[in-house]
């Protein structure tokens, strides 16, 4: 039996999850087939099951693998002399800038909607997104970065609720003005996450 190389079968991986991606970009979850991504790779379908099992074992692997790139760029922000500005260049560098990832959300979302194999995928990868979020913002508030009056839940719940409408603003308003509409969104979010006087939060989040 030929041996397999792990060095070359993790880059030929890369390489198929790269099609895939721009497959998905271009055609969607569920319009984008298998036969498109053996194409964009440059591999026979046999090939290919060498690989992944499957288009779903493939989208998978790229949840996994954004979920492994958002926990490194976190403890990179950690680590930045200013958490919550490192935070909003994150946000604007993978949201607002990045149209495949504008595509991505809002084809995956809708898919979710009527997919609930899909849906299952969508809720793990939101699941482990959720609580490494939780993770760094509790983090944030003990180090006095963060509003320590803040639910890191609820708080982790409205960040990615922002990220989802950063990334569908292109999308409903073509002319928009970005570099106006970012500054806008940083300083909405300084303002909610920029710790404060207690005595300067709403009230129920005072008396809690």
């Amino acid at each position: 039996m030929r041996k397999v190389d792990p060095v070359k079968h993790e880059q030929k991986r890369g390489e198929i999850l790269q099609a895939a991606l721009s497959c998905f970009v271009r055609n969607g979850f569920h319009g984008a087939s298998t036969t498109d991504i053996c194409a964009a790779a440059k591999i026979s379908p046999g090939h290919l099951y060498h690989y992944f099992p499957s288009k779903e074992a493939m989208i998978e692997a790229l949840m996994q693998r954004g979920l492994s790139r958002a926990a490194s760029q976190l403890e990179a922000i950690l680590a930045s002399p200013d958490v919550i500005e490192a935070l909003l260049n994150e946000i604007e560098n993978t949201s607002i800038h990045r149209p495949e990832a504008q595509v991505l959300s809002t084809e995956g979302l809708a898919e979710a909607c009527r997919n609930p194999d899909f849906a299952r995928l969508v809720h793990e990868h939101a699941r482990a997104m959720r609580a490494m979020l939780v993770e760094f913002l509790t983090r944030a508030q003990r180090r006095g970065d963060i509003d320590p009056g803040l639910d890191p839940e609820a708080t982790a719940n409205i960040l990615l609720a922002i990220v989802d409408g950063a990334r569908a603003l292109p999308i409903r308003n073509p002319g928009v003005d970005i570099r106006q509409n970012t500054a806008h969104l940083k300083i909405m979010l300084t303002r909610f996450l920029k710790p404060r006087a207690a005595e300067s939060l709403p009230d129920a989040l005072a008396s809690d």
